[in-house]
């Protein structure tokens, strides 16, 4: 008996370690004040990444020198050659708000520690290059003028910085887990932390509001790098006070906290369901390519079409998500003409059916999921949106509506559908034979 009672007592111990680990906080923000402090994003749901730097020259892959294993030296012509004369934010910020994109996000530096902004503590940045100009100002004025947010991608790691030290992601990698130490003499990450936290707080105060800060990103374990690297827990104390309004991913390794990141950052797949965390739902936004690379890549050719595009999108808010869909430039500063086409694409849906994403999510539940078809639901003005996949013939069943829709139409030009109750509960909406010439028709439904 009392072994059993020390067994208990242990286990309520544990449980009571895990229940406070999860409580664990960075700062005072009630529940109430981080759902306020995103509310904008919830509501938004579609966002536009922009991955620009040196590796759109060599154009097949922005993770080439890690790929490649490229020297600086070798690596130099890139910096030496970099152009972009063709450069117009604001055809690239209409572009976006065109496509239904309500914020975007812009890598500052990448990985290969190439700078568009204009950084006092490197040279190895956009206005030592024949652009001679500060990118990021020029980009941030363009989309801010367009209506539409801004955030900034910073890379914890830098390839190019002679005091990051060599690890297991970098170009100069070895095989042997020994060399690390011969590599890496002379360098020193207290001064690559200084030189971080010194351009972190360059973005943080010379640009005005920004909305959006994504850190990526961090790979813990043997000759990886955590938190501790990077100093997180300080760095994103110093974010959140220059920035208090900011919205934060989840690559600073900060796990262990609550309120170490805003939301949870899915990539290049899609969820099953809605992600959790100890149990509870969280925010979480995933983000995609039009093809493999975020860079642009002249010859990749796994372009994925408008339909899938929009699937990517829809689904993701159904499940409570949001979209960040990633456009890669030339060097010249253009968008490729395959993305144009697919933002044009997307942009032409979103006209007529912006209204089943903007302020939706995962429709209620109790609410079935007819077959080919994918379900958001606006809880403000209570419309259930259908998004049909697969277009029905003449006919379309939605399980467990009976006597819960006052009015149903087609989104895309408001027409009238005739509903009908049968005998097992559900509701049966009539639709025409042919098509509607939109990529993916959808029905909204009026709750009562």
């Amino acid at each position: 008996m009392k072994k059993l009672t020390f067994a208990v007592i242990t286990l309520l111990c544990c449980l009571q370690v895990q229940v406070q680990a999860q409580q664990k906080k960075l700062f005072n923000e009630t529940p109430e004040q981080t759902e306020k402090r995103l509310s904008w994003w919830l509501h938004d749901r579609f966002g536009m990444f922009i991955h620009w730097g040196l590796y759109s020259l060599p154009a097949r892959h922005e993770w080439i020198k890690n790929y490649e294993r490229i020297t600086d030296s070798a690596y130099q012509k890139y910096f030496d050659n970099f152009d972009p004369d063709l450069y117009n934010p604001r055809e690239w910020a209409r572009m976006a708000k065109a496509a239904g994109m309500k914020y975007a996000v812009i890598t500052t530096k990448h990985h290969e520690g190439f700078c568009l902004f204009d950084s006092k503590y490197t040279d190895y940045k956009a206005t030592k290059t024949a652009a001679k100009k500060d990118l990021i100002r020029e980009w941030v004025d363009a989309f801010r003028a367009e209506g539409l947010k801004v955030g900034f991608y910073y890379s914890l790691i830098d390839w190019h910085h002679p005091d990051f030290t060599i690890d297991r992601v970098h170009p100069q990698r070895v095989n042997d887990p020994k060399e690390y130490e011969r590599l890496n003499k002379g360098r020193d990450m207290e001064k690559y932390r200084t030189y971080l936290f010194n351009q972190v707080r360059e973005l943080m105060t010379n640009y005005g509001k920004v909305d959006i800060l994504w850190t990526d990103f961090s790979y813990p374990g043997a000759n990886g790098k955590d938190h501790n690297d990077w100093n997180s827990v300080e760095l994103i104390k110093m974010v959140r006070k220059l920035q208090p309004g900011i919205i934060i991913n989840d690559r600073l390794d900060l796990g262990e906290y609550d309120d170490g990141g805003d939301f949870a950052t899915p990539e290049q797949y899609k969820v099953s369901e809605w992600p959790t965390r100890n149990g509870k739902r969280i925010h979480w936004e995933t983000c995609q390519t039009f093809s493999g690379s975020w860079g642009y890549y002249r010859d990749e050719t796994s372009w994925k079409d408008n339909k899938q595009l929009l699937v990517l999108l829809i689904e993701s808010v159904s499940k409570g998500g949001n979209l960040l869909l990633n456009v890669g430039p030339t060097s010249r500063g253009l968008f490729d003409a395959r993305a144009q086409e697919r933002l044009q694409g997307m942009g032409a849906w979103m006209k007529v059916n912006g209204r089943s994403i903007y302020g939706c999510t995962e429709a209620p539940a109790g609410i079935q999921r007819p077959d080919n078809t994918l379900l958001t639901y606006n809880p403000d003005t209570k419309r259930l949106y259908v998004h049909l996949l697969d277009y029905p013939l003449q006919r379309i069943e939605l399980p467990g509506l009976k006597g819960k829709v006052k009015y149903a139409q087609f989104l895309h030009d408001g027409s009238e559908l005739k509903m009908k109750e049968t005998d097992k509960g559900a509701l049966a909406i009539d639709v025409p034979v042919r098509k509607p010439d939109v990529e993916i028709p959808v029905i909204e439904l009026m709750l009562e």
